[in-house]
């Protein structure tokens, strides 16, 4: 595809004029530098917050631990008999040995894995309900989920205990981890309540009789970092549903004797707790039972009142803000994920349905455009600096079936003798114009207004067509409503990687996307590789502007809104040179991608308007901005949440989820080769796709945006040519 250098566009009109002095090039050239710089570095944070907020969200989401597979004690010689026989509360702080149970008819509720929105609430009522305050052993996360349960527990009289931050297995953590476990959750209860406490309780623990010789370290390390474990004399048992009767006899103690009971008010269905909870307390009481907490239990001072310094202040604040921010980043992913999977969806069955149908109608015997067109025909070639790729572009050009062609190179001012190697070649239907640089729209208006035909065939300069491709291009015109043809467009330089990359994309591009866009009636564009018009169209749209960088676009869109169709006729064949080289690739993309945003911009009116123009508007722009433009936008979740989900969730589901979209992907581009009548070896380079090239396009596109944003300005860009495309012509489509 053919794009310029050498100029300068005036930012306020979108004006190319020749470039300016060296000195004040280079000034230019120096604040581009200095703006791209700055938004390279805008991408380079946010993508670094982004990966932080992820990582913080899988953190908080208990992502990094194993999930607990108990194997039964492994043994109790380590532990203490003033511990297994003493009491359910623990105490190791100071190197001393200390297990307390709880007095005498005295029941302190402990619950376990909250604050739940959902459940902790009823908890709370009913513990209020009957005068009874209860022990609550939180997890780090919730509470900073959920501060607001927090903050009710303490305000009602409730004691606050550790319960960890993630709820992990903490004997398969490194000791490092073991205390940020505890002190986040200090942290984070200090931060929301106003309240210390140093009751802490392992995960997935019970009684002391559970504990063993892998347990007890963790006990007596906890004490040592200043915690109380506690454990439990009965457990309900809630978390395996087995009826609110049940709960009720497995909480109840042993004859008259004290006890810590163990319940849950998180970690799924609650309600067997709720109305177990609601009997077993007015039935103890009524036995004379007295419900505490477990500090209360043992004559312990209540939890202290602390005032958190401004240090552990901020600490708290980023410790919890950055938990609900990180849970808010992982559901709005999850949102786009299910965004870009039903675009991708509707925009699969589009193509299914109409491409076949487009195909299918198209190569019916009966099919035909109407009478056979062979009216003359002006070739118009702007080059600027396409010396190594004029000629064979022109010879193919000149030697097409198609009677009466005219080709007309106009030449924009190149200094490297590109009109001279047109001229040399002395081809009788072959003329050049010379004009003054002004960029690539400009030389085709002005190819147009010096066409000597009314129909005008737009070519790039390194651009090779098939003999019949002219012919064929111009015969949808026997339909007087026709105003513009897009030809079939292939990559010619396809024997590299990024060539066969690019190859499998045109081909998809050109054989589904535009088939499906020729039958909704919102052809986006017209390519300027191979495009056909009546320059009465092309009038009727103002002509080529300037003001966009994508004008083969623009002009699409404004034929369109004059009242003409637009239509794709695939069996006329070209052959390009695409970019050769990851820069070059980039620098194409990134004009294509920002003048496509400029032309949506530019042609935004068409919503309103009534007429072609307001049909085209509300139908074709909507869909443009869907699939060309907020698809690509959004594709990336999909590998966001491929590794998220390799690192931090099912990898099985995650590595089938992946081969899915795979697979979805091939059947695609099977099809579209089939329709383009393509062989399929190429697509054996489909699955390496995924892993550069679709990443490149990612961040091509997010560039574009962030220019598009920032009010950011573009000039052309020089593509170096190979003219590996002018070493095979192509044959006849039949």
């Amino acid at each position: 595809m053919a794009v310029w250098s050498g100029r300068r566009r005036v930012a306020d009109t979108g004006e190319i004029v020749p470039a300016s002095t060296p000195s004040a090039s280079s000034a230019e050239e120096r604040r581009q530098r200095r703006r791209n710089r700055r938004r390279w570095m805008l991408a380079a944070v946010s993508t670094f917050i982004l990966l932080n907020l992820l990582a913080v969200g899988a953190y908080a989401n208990a992502r990094f631990t194993p999930d607990h597979q108990s194997d039964g004690p492994t043994g109790t010689g380590t532990v203490p008999a003033v511990v297994r026989d003493g009491g359910t509360v623990v105490d190791t702080r100071g190197g001393k040995l200390d297990a307390r149970p709880m007095p005498a008819r005295t029941i302190a509720l402990t619950f376990d894995d909250g604050p739940d929105p959902t459940w902790t609430p009823k908890v709370l009522d009913v513990l209020s309900r009957h005068g009874a305050p209860a022990t609550f052993f939180v997890v780090g996360s919730q509470v900073s989920r959920h501060p607001e349960l927090a903050e009710r527990m303490a305000r009602e009289g409730h004691e606050l205990g550790i319960h960890t931050f993630t709820h992990p297995e903490m004997a398969d953590l490194p000791s490092w981890r073991r205390k940020l476990e505890y002190s986040q959750t200090r942290t984070a209860i200090q931060y929301v309540t106003g309240v210390d406490t140093s009751l802490a309780r392992l995960p997935y623990s019970s009684g002391v009789d559970s504990l063993d010789d892998a347990s007890w370290p963790l006990v007596r390390e906890s004490g040592r970092w200043g915690y109380v474990s506690v454990f439990n004399d009965t457990d309900s048992r809630d978390w395996a549903r087995p009826g609110s009767g049940a709960i009720i006899r497995n909480s109840i103690p042993e004859g008259d004797q004290g006890a810590v009971v163990l319940m849950h008010d998180s970690g799924g269905d609650r309600s067997q707790t709720i109305a177990a909870l609601d009997r077993f307390i007015p039935e103890m009481q009524a036995r004379g039972y007295r419900f505490t907490t477990v500090s209360q239990g043992l004559g312990w001072p209540t939890a202290a009142t602390v005032r958190p310094g401004a240090a552990d202040q901020i600490r708290g604040a980023l410790l919890v803000g950055g938990v609900r921010l990180a849970d808010g980043t992982v559901h709005v992913l999850w949102l786009l994920l299910i965004v870009v999977g039903l675009l991708t969806l509707t925009r699969t069955l589009l193509l299914f349905g109409y491409a076949v149908a487009h195909a299918r109608r198209r190569r019916a015997p009966t099919w035909s455009w109407g009478g056979e067109v062979n009216d003359p025909v002006t070739i118009i070639v702007p080059a600027f600096n396409e010396r190594t790729t004029i000629a064979a572009a022109v010879r193919s050009l000149a030697s097409g079936t198609h009677p009466g062609i005219e080709v007309l190179v106009v030449d924009d001012e190149s200094d490297d003798g590109t009109a001279d190697e047109v001229e040399r070649l002395g081809l009788p239907n072959v003329r050049v114009a010379r004009v003054p640089g002004g960029g690539k729209a400009a030389a085709l208006n002005a190819g147009v207004a010096l066409a000597r035909n009314d129909l005008v065939v737009m070519v790039d300069a390194d651009t090779v067509v098939a003999p019949d491709a002219v012919h064929r291009l111009v015969q949808p015109f026997a339909d007087p409503r026709v105003g513009a043809v897009a030809g079939n467009v292939k990559v010619g330089n396809r024997r590299r990687l990024l060539g066969r990359w690019q190859h499998i994309e045109y081909v998809i591009g050109f054989s589904l996307d535009r088939r499906l866009y020729d039958t909704l009636h919102c052809m986006p564009t017209i390519p300027g590789a191979l495009g056909a018009f009546r320059r009465e169209a092309v009038r009727a749209a103002g002509g080529l502007s300037r003001a966009t960088l994508a004008e083969d676009t623009d002009l699409t869109m404004g034929i369109h809104r004059a009242g003409w169709r637009v239509v794709y006729e695939e069996t006329a064949v070209a052959r390009t040179e695409a970019p050769s080289t990851l820069p070059e690739l980039w620098r194409q993309r990134y004009r294509w991608s920002y003048g496509t945003m400029q032309a949506l911009w530019r042609h935004r009116r068409a919503l309103v308007e009534r007429g072609p123009s307001g049909r085209f508007g509300r139908r074709g722009l909507p869909f443009i901005t869907l699939f060309s433009v907020l698809l690509p936008l959004l594709a990336p979740v999909v590998d966001i949440f491929a590794v998220y989900g390799l690192f931090f969730l099912d990898r099985y589901e995650t590595v089938l989820a992946w081969l899915a979209v795979m697979v979805v992907q091939i059947v695609t581009a099977i099809l579209a080769f089939r329709l383009d009548r393509e062989p399929l070896s190429p697509l054996w380079a489909l699955p390496l796709q995924q892993f550069l090239y679709r990443q490149v396009m990612y961040l091509v596109l997010v560039h574009s945006v962030i220019t598009a944003l920032s009010g950011g300005r573009l000039k052309w860009h020089k593509l170096r040519r190979t003219g590996e495309v002018a070493e095979a012509q192509p044959q006849p489509v039949t």
